[in-house]
């Protein structure tokens, strides 16, 4: 009886261990994704090379270390520019680099993806994207984060906050922002060039208005938004422009200086975009990761835990492209991630492009 009571026992052991392992297949997935789990835990792990802060990361890479056992995360956090050198060269070397390159850069993703640095990969979450998220079935927006003004609260009552663009243009000229606005320099920051570019997409003139407006009160230039939100929490600053409100929406929550506004006439909204490396040492868990980031599990998580906005319009809450286009409607301006984005970065417009910015920001 006891040897019978054991086989027994051992027969639903393995049921459920069986059980246990198809069911990390995700639901609507096809049964032949399992076998990509299986060689994904072969693999061991994924590196991810990021300018997310590593802060924001944590918690996806938790989630995602629970659903999978067995799959680290290696998670490099670095700025944009010493991504894009770091993938280039060492992919360059044939040494071990990135399975997964995640770029708030988005101009230098589509790049790297043009170069022939990435491989294709039709994700099946990439349905739940909207079109312009998604680049040659290879590349993938992952986030929807508007950009805006960030404010000292303490120092800058919110009835003199303005509503648009040429309200800022408005509001620089008055003397108490002489030296206490800040933006990015985007001889520095690459993420600065490419909403600079951006904004003289929709609105060029207008734009040029705001940079002419900015120069005029003696506009600090920074080459980091983390830079930029601790000059303004300190009250070095006033104000900041085409600053990541997701950051200062973070920071609000633990500094009562920080608030933060979308302009009414357009507003920006940057994606985070992901692929997987050509390259990959690790394909398979790179392909978990994406299906992982990009579902709707992942995407609720980012929008929580990593206080990031979710892109997919089946995600609710507060920290959701859905409860941004209620309440922005069509103010808001997704930077698209497609060719358009390499047009600055011909030399001879990017050089030009700088010129016309430098023509009217002093350099100090």
């Amino acid at each position: 009886m006891n040897s019978i009571i054991r086989r027994t026992c051992l027969a639903l052991a393995a049921t459920a261990l069986s059980c246990a392992a198809l069911a990390q297949v995700p639901a609507g997935y096809p049964a032949s994704y399992q076998a990509v789990i299986d060689a994904a835990k072969k693999e061991g792990k994924v590196t991810i090379y990021t300018p997310t802060d590593a802060a924001a990361g944590k918690p996806l890479v938790k989630e995602f270390e629970s659903l999978y056992p067995g799959v680290k995360v290696e998670y490099m956090d670095m700025n944009s520019v010493e991504l894009f050198n770091r993938f280039i060269s060492e992919t360059a070397a044939g040494t071990t680099s990135a399975d997964v390159v995640w770029n708030s850069a988005m101009d230098q993703a589509v790049k790297l993806v043009a170069d022939g640095y990435a491989q294709p990969y039709e994700s099946i979450e990439s349905r739940a994207l909207p079109a312009w998220a998604v680049y040659q079935k290879t590349a993938y927006g992952t986030t929807f984060e508007p950009l805006g003004l960030v404010y000292n609260k303490r120092l800058l009552p919110a009835a003199d906050l303005p509503k648009t663009h040429a309200d800022l243009v408005k509001l620089l000229a008055d003397p108490r922002f002489q030296g206490k606005v800040t933006t990015y320099d985007i001889e520095k920051a690459g993420v600065g060039f490419l909403y600079l570019t951006a904004d003289v997409h929709v609105n060029a003139a207008l734009t040029w208005d705001v940079v002419k407006a900015m120069a005029g009160a003696g506009v600090k230039l920074q080459s980091s938004s983390s830079t930029m939100m601790e000059r303004i929490s300190s009250g070095e600053q006033l104000l900041g422009y085409n600053m990541i409100t997701s950051y200062a929406h973070a920071r609000a929550k633990k500094d009562s200086n920080i608030g933060y506004v979308l302009l009414k006439d357009h507003t920006l909204v940057m994606s985070r975009v992901a692929f997987i490396a050509k390259g990959a040492k690790n394909p398979n868990a790179a392909r978990l990761w994406m299906d992982y980031l990009l579902s709707r599990r992942g995407q609720t998580t980012l929008s929580t835990a990593s206080e990031l906005y979710s892109i997919r319009s089946d995600v609710e809450g507060e920290m959701t492209a859905q409860t941004l286009q209620k309440e922005m409607g069509l103010s808001l301006r997704p930077i698209g991630i497609d060719q358009s984005l390499l047009t600055y970065l011909e030399q001879g417009k990017r050089l030009e492009f700088i010129k016309t910015w430098r023509s009217y920001v002093a350099r100090k």
